[in-house]
Protein backbone atom coordinates (compact mmCIF):
# COMPACT_ATOMS: atom_id res chain seq x y z
CA UNK A 1 0.00 0.00 0.00
CA UNK A 2 1.13 3.54 -0.75
CA UNK A 3 0.18 6.70 1.14
CA UNK A 4 -1.12 9.37 -1.26
CA UNK A 5 -3.22 12.50 -1.57
CA UNK A 6 -5.35 13.43 -4.59
CA UNK A 7 -4.60 16.76 -6.25
CA UNK A 8 -6.56 18.54 -8.96
CA UNK A 9 -5.25 21.41 -11.11
CA UNK A 10 -8.38 22.71 -12.79
CA UNK A 11 -12.15 22.65 -12.25
CA UNK A 12 -13.40 19.06 -12.54
CA UNK A 13 -9.97 18.07 -13.83
CA UNK A 14 -8.29 14.71 -13.52
CA UNK A 15 -7.09 13.78 -10.03
CA UNK A 16 -3.38 13.00 -9.67
CA UNK A 17 -1.68 11.20 -6.77
CA UNK A 18 1.23 12.73 -4.86
CA UNK A 19 3.23 11.73 -1.79
CA UNK A 20 2.18 13.96 1.16
CA UNK A 21 5.44 13.23 3.01
CA UNK A 22 5.13 14.59 6.55
CA UNK A 23 3.06 17.64 5.65
CA UNK A 24 -0.25 17.97 7.57
CA UNK A 25 -2.23 18.11 4.34
CA UNK A 26 -6.01 17.88 4.33
CA UNK A 27 -8.81 18.14 1.81
CA UNK A 28 -9.29 21.71 0.57
CA UNK A 29 -5.67 22.77 1.09
CA UNK A 30 -3.59 24.20 -1.73
CA UNK A 31 -0.21 22.61 -2.37
CA UNK A 32 2.82 23.18 -4.56
CA UNK A 33 3.92 20.06 -6.43
CA UNK A 34 6.32 19.15 -9.19
CA UNK A 35 4.74 17.72 -12.34
CA UNK A 36 5.87 16.78 -15.83
CA UNK A 37 4.94 20.32 -16.80
CA UNK A 38 6.97 21.94 -14.04
CA UNK A 39 6.10 23.32 -10.60
CA UNK A 40 2.32 23.61 -10.24
CA UNK A 41 -0.28 24.92 -7.80
CA UNK A 42 -3.06 22.44 -7.07
CA UNK A 43 -6.01 21.79 -4.77
CA UNK A 44 -6.15 18.74 -2.50
CA UNK A 45 -9.43 16.95 -3.18
CA UNK A 46 -9.02 13.92 -0.91
CA UNK A 47 -7.34 13.42 2.45
CA UNK A 48 -4.21 11.24 2.76
CA UNK A 49 -5.13 7.59 2.20
CA UNK A 50 -3.55 4.24 1.40
CA UNK A 51 -4.07 2.85 -2.11
CA UNK A 52 -2.91 -0.31 -3.87
CA UNK A 53 0.59 -0.03 -5.31
CA UNK A 54 -0.59 -0.93 -8.83
CA UNK A 55 -2.89 2.12 -8.86
CA UNK A 56 0.02 4.53 -8.41
CA UNK A 57 2.14 5.70 -11.33
CA UNK A 58 5.76 5.45 -10.29
CA UNK A 59 7.83 7.30 -9.39
CA UNK A 60 5.34 9.01 -7.08
CA UNK A 61 6.29 12.66 -6.85
CA UNK A 62 6.20 14.38 -3.43
CA UNK A 63 4.45 17.53 -2.30
CA UNK A 64 7.02 20.36 -2.27
CA UNK A 65 5.14 22.47 0.27
CA UNK A 66 1.73 23.60 1.42
CA UNK A 67 0.90 26.80 -0.47
CA UNK A 68 1.75 29.99 1.41
CA UNK A 69 0.06 33.36 1.15
CA UNK A 70 2.73 34.36 -1.35
CA UNK A 71 1.92 31.29 -3.46
CA UNK A 72 -1.78 32.15 -3.33
CA UNK A 73 -1.02 35.67 -4.51
CA UNK A 74 1.13 34.39 -7.36
CA UNK A 75 -1.63 32.05 -8.50
CA UNK A 76 -4.14 34.92 -8.40
CA UNK A 77 -1.76 37.08 -10.43
CA UNK A 78 -1.34 34.27 -12.96
CA UNK A 79 -5.13 34.16 -13.41
CA UNK A 80 -5.16 37.88 -14.17
CA UNK A 81 -2.27 37.52 -16.62
CA UNK A 82 -4.12 34.70 -18.38
CA UNK A 83 -6.93 37.09 -19.32
CA UNK A 84 -4.44 39.49 -20.89
CA UNK A 85 -2.67 36.62 -22.65
CA UNK A 86 -5.99 35.41 -24.05
CA UNK A 87 -6.76 38.86 -25.51
CA UNK A 88 -3.28 39.20 -27.04
CA UNK A 89 -3.47 35.74 -28.60
CA UNK A 90 -6.85 36.58 -30.14
CA UNK A 91 -5.28 39.62 -31.81
CA UNK A 92 -2.37 37.55 -33.13
CA UNK A 93 -4.69 34.88 -34.52
CA UNK A 94 -6.63 37.54 -36.39
CA UNK A 95 -3.37 39.07 -37.63
CA UNK A 96 -2.17 35.75 -39.06
CA UNK A 97 -5.67 34.98 -40.41
CA UNK A 98 -5.75 31.49 -38.91
CA UNK A 99 -8.96 29.41 -38.94
CA UNK A 100 -8.88 28.51 -35.27
CA UNK A 101 -11.02 29.25 -32.22
CA UNK A 102 -9.14 30.19 -29.06
CA UNK A 103 -10.68 28.57 -25.96
CA UNK A 104 -8.41 29.28 -23.02
CA UNK A 105 -5.00 30.58 -21.95
CA UNK A 106 -3.10 29.14 -19.01
CA UNK A 107 0.16 30.03 -17.27
CA UNK A 108 2.15 27.39 -15.44
CA UNK A 109 2.66 28.35 -11.80
CA UNK A 110 6.34 29.19 -12.28
CA UNK A 111 5.55 31.23 -15.43
CA UNK A 112 7.87 28.94 -17.38
CA UNK A 113 5.26 28.36 -20.08
CA UNK A 114 2.02 29.77 -21.46
CA UNK A 115 -0.45 27.28 -22.92
CA UNK A 116 -3.17 28.21 -25.37
CA UNK A 117 -6.03 25.79 -26.04
CA UNK A 118 -7.91 26.03 -29.32
CA UNK A 119 -10.27 24.14 -31.60
CA UNK A 120 -10.10 23.90 -35.38
CA UNK A 121 -11.64 21.79 -38.13
CA UNK A 122 -8.30 20.44 -39.30
CA UNK A 123 -4.57 20.81 -38.80
CA UNK A 124 -3.30 24.37 -38.39
CA UNK A 125 0.15 25.65 -39.26
CA UNK A 126 0.71 27.96 -36.28
CA UNK A 127 4.51 28.14 -36.34
CA UNK A 128 4.56 31.86 -37.14
CA UNK A 129 1.94 32.49 -34.48
CA UNK A 130 4.10 30.76 -31.86
CA UNK A 131 7.11 32.89 -32.83
CA UNK A 132 5.00 36.04 -32.59
CA UNK A 133 3.63 35.07 -29.17
CA UNK A 134 7.08 34.12 -27.86
CA UNK A 135 8.39 37.56 -28.79
CA UNK A 136 5.60 39.14 -26.74
CA UNK A 137 5.60 36.91 -23.62
CA UNK A 138 9.35 36.13 -23.54
CA UNK A 139 8.68 32.57 -22.38
CA UNK A 140 7.87 29.15 -23.80
CA UNK A 141 4.65 28.94 -25.78
CA UNK A 142 2.53 25.84 -26.33
CA UNK A 143 -0.57 25.70 -28.53
CA UNK A 144 -2.73 22.66 -27.91
CA UNK A 145 -5.58 21.64 -30.19
CA UNK A 146 -8.54 20.12 -28.32
CA UNK A 147 -11.93 18.67 -29.24
CA UNK A 148 -15.37 20.17 -28.73
CA UNK A 149 -16.00 18.08 -25.60
CA UNK A 150 -12.84 19.47 -24.01
CA UNK A 151 -13.91 22.96 -25.09
CA UNK A 152 -17.23 22.54 -23.30
CA UNK A 153 -15.48 21.16 -20.21
CA UNK A 154 -13.31 24.29 -20.00
CA UNK A 155 -15.98 26.86 -20.82
CA UNK A 156 -18.89 25.25 -18.93
CA UNK A 157 -22.58 25.99 -19.34
CA UNK A 158 -26.07 24.72 -18.57
CA UNK A 159 -27.38 21.44 -19.95
CA UNK A 160 -30.89 20.71 -21.22
CA UNK A 161 -31.66 19.37 -17.72
CA UNK A 162 -31.20 22.88 -16.34
CA UNK A 163 -28.14 21.96 -14.28
CA UNK A 164 -24.45 22.83 -14.69
CA UNK A 165 -22.73 20.58 -17.21
CA UNK A 166 -21.45 17.32 -15.71
CA UNK A 167 -18.06 17.64 -17.42
CA UNK A 168 -17.49 21.10 -15.96
CA UNK A 169 -18.86 20.46 -12.47
CA UNK A 170 -17.71 16.99 -11.37
CA UNK A 171 -16.85 14.62 -14.23
CA UNK A 172 -13.06 14.38 -14.07
CA UNK A 173 -12.67 12.16 -17.14
CA UNK A 174 -14.82 11.58 -20.20
CA UNK A 175 -16.48 8.18 -20.23
CA UNK A 176 -17.36 6.18 -23.36
CA UNK A 177 -20.97 6.72 -24.45
CA UNK A 178 -22.82 5.00 -27.29
CA UNK A 179 -26.13 4.83 -29.13
CA UNK A 180 -26.71 1.44 -27.48
CA UNK A 181 -27.08 3.19 -24.11
CA UNK A 182 -29.91 5.37 -25.44
CA UNK A 183 -31.63 2.30 -26.91
CA UNK A 184 -31.28 0.41 -23.63
CA UNK A 185 -33.02 3.27 -21.80
CA UNK A 186 -35.75 3.50 -24.44
CA UNK A 187 -34.86 7.12 -25.20
CA UNK A 188 -35.71 8.97 -28.37
CA UNK A 189 -32.96 8.46 -30.91
CA UNK A 190 -33.42 11.95 -32.25
CA UNK A 191 -29.84 13.37 -32.30
CA UNK A 192 -31.00 16.74 -30.97
CA UNK A 193 -32.49 15.10 -27.87
CA UNK A 194 -29.57 12.92 -26.83
CA UNK A 195 -26.76 15.31 -27.73
CA UNK A 196 -25.19 17.68 -25.23
CA UNK A 197 -24.13 21.30 -25.52
CA UNK A 198 -20.91 20.12 -27.18
CA UNK A 199 -22.85 18.44 -29.97
CA UNK A 200 -21.70 14.96 -28.93
CA UNK A 201 -23.71 12.20 -27.25
CA UNK A 202 -24.57 13.22 -23.68
CA UNK A 203 -22.21 11.93 -20.98
CA UNK A 204 -25.16 11.26 -18.66
CA UNK A 205 -26.30 8.39 -20.91
CA UNK A 206 -23.78 6.37 -18.91
CA UNK A 207 -25.27 7.24 -15.50
CA UNK A 208 -28.14 4.74 -15.50
CA UNK A 209 -26.83 2.27 -18.06
CA UNK A 210 -26.06 -0.54 -15.60
CA UNK A 211 -29.45 -0.19 -13.88
CA UNK A 212 -31.35 -0.35 -17.16
CA UNK A 213 -29.28 -3.31 -18.38
CA UNK A 214 -30.11 -5.23 -15.21
CA UNK A 215 -33.82 -4.35 -15.35
CA UNK A 216 -34.10 -5.13 -19.05
CA UNK A 217 -32.64 -8.60 -18.49
CA UNK A 218 -35.73 -9.46 -16.45
CA UNK A 219 -38.21 -8.29 -19.08
CA UNK A 220 -39.47 -9.78 -22.34
CA UNK A 221 -38.99 -7.76 -25.51
CA UNK A 222 -41.78 -5.98 -27.33
CA UNK A 223 -43.22 -8.49 -29.80
CA UNK A 224 -42.26 -11.53 -27.71
CA UNK A 225 -44.97 -14.05 -26.78
CA UNK A 226 -45.53 -14.77 -23.11
CA UNK A 227 -47.71 -16.99 -20.94
CA UNK A 228 -49.47 -15.33 -18.02
CA UNK A 229 -50.13 -16.79 -14.57
CA UNK A 230 -53.85 -16.90 -15.36
CA UNK A 231 -53.30 -19.28 -18.28
CA UNK A 232 -53.41 -16.81 -21.16
CA UNK A 233 -50.91 -16.42 -23.95
CA UNK A 234 -50.29 -13.18 -25.79
CA UNK A 235 -47.90 -10.77 -27.45
CA UNK A 236 -46.01 -8.11 -25.51
CA UNK A 237 -47.28 -4.68 -26.52
CA UNK A 238 -45.08 -2.49 -24.29
CA UNK A 239 -42.92 -2.63 -21.18
CA UNK A 240 -42.36 -0.25 -18.27
CA UNK A 241 -38.74 -0.87 -17.37
CA UNK A 242 -38.59 0.97 -14.05
CA UNK A 243 -41.90 -0.38 -12.73
CA UNK A 244 -41.22 -3.84 -14.20
CA UNK A 245 -44.70 -3.95 -15.74
CA UNK A 246 -45.62 -5.52 -19.07
CA UNK A 247 -48.67 -4.87 -21.23
CA UNK A 248 -49.76 -8.00 -23.05
CA UNK A 249 -52.29 -8.34 -25.86
CA UNK A 250 -54.19 -11.51 -24.95
CA UNK A 251 -57.21 -13.22 -26.47
CA UNK A 252 -60.18 -13.59 -24.13
CA UNK A 253 -63.44 -15.11 -25.41
CA UNK A 254 -62.40 -14.55 -29.03
CA UNK A 255 -61.62 -10.90 -28.34
CA UNK A 256 -58.30 -9.12 -28.09
CA UNK A 257 -57.69 -7.47 -24.73
CA UNK A 258 -54.73 -5.45 -23.44
CA UNK A 259 -53.79 -6.41 -19.89
CA UNK A 260 -50.98 -5.30 -17.63
CA UNK A 261 -48.91 -7.80 -15.62
CA UNK A 262 -45.98 -7.74 -13.27
CA UNK A 263 -42.98 -9.47 -14.80
CA UNK A 264 -43.19 -12.14 -12.06
CA UNK A 265 -46.60 -13.14 -13.42
CA UNK A 266 -45.18 -14.08 -16.82
CA UNK A 267 -43.34 -17.02 -18.28
CA UNK A 268 -41.28 -16.39 -21.41
CA UNK A 269 -38.04 -17.08 -23.19
CA UNK A 270 -36.19 -13.89 -24.04
CA UNK A 271 -35.18 -13.73 -27.66
CA UNK A 272 -32.53 -11.52 -29.19
CA UNK A 273 -34.67 -9.46 -31.50
CA UNK A 274 -33.53 -6.81 -33.90
CA UNK A 275 -34.46 -3.52 -32.31
CA UNK A 276 -37.05 -1.42 -34.09
CA UNK A 277 -36.66 2.30 -33.85
CA UNK A 278 -38.63 5.01 -35.58
CA UNK A 279 -35.46 6.68 -36.76
CA UNK A 280 -34.83 7.96 -40.25
CA UNK A 281 -31.74 6.94 -42.19
CA UNK A 282 -30.43 10.51 -41.91
CA UNK A 283 -30.88 10.55 -38.12
CA UNK A 284 -29.16 7.19 -37.72
CA UNK A 285 -26.21 8.37 -39.83
CA UNK A 286 -25.98 11.50 -37.68
CA UNK A 287 -26.01 9.38 -34.50
CA UNK A 288 -23.30 7.09 -35.85
CA UNK A 289 -21.24 10.15 -36.79
CA UNK A 290 -21.59 11.54 -33.24
CA UNK A 291 -20.53 8.20 -31.79
CA UNK A 292 -17.52 7.97 -34.10
CA UNK A 293 -16.40 11.54 -33.30
CA UNK A 294 -16.82 10.89 -29.58
CA UNK A 295 -14.47 7.87 -29.81
CA UNK A 296 -11.93 9.85 -31.80
CA UNK A 297 -11.90 12.74 -29.33
CA UNK A 298 -11.49 10.40 -26.40
CA UNK A 299 -8.18 9.25 -27.88
CA UNK A 300 -6.86 12.79 -27.95
CA UNK A 301 -8.53 14.10 -24.79
CA UNK A 302 -7.32 17.19 -22.95
CA UNK A 303 -4.66 16.41 -20.36
CA UNK A 304 -4.79 18.61 -17.28
CA UNK A 305 -1.16 18.20 -16.52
Amino acid sequence: MTRVIGVRFRTAGKIYFFDPLQFPVKKGDHVIVETARGVEYGTVVCDPKDVEDDKVVQPLKPVLRIASERDDEQEANNKKKEKDAFAICLEKIAKHKLEMKLIDAEYTFDNNKVLFYFTADGRIDFRELVKDLASVFKTRIELRQIGVRDETKIVGGIGICGRALCCHSYLSEFIPVSIKMAKEQNLSLNPTKISGVCGRLMCCLKNEEETYEELNRKLPGVGDYVTTDDGLRGEVSSVNVLRQLVKVLVEVDDEKELREYKVEQLRFKRRHRKEKNNVSVAEMKELEKLEKEEKHERKSKLEDN
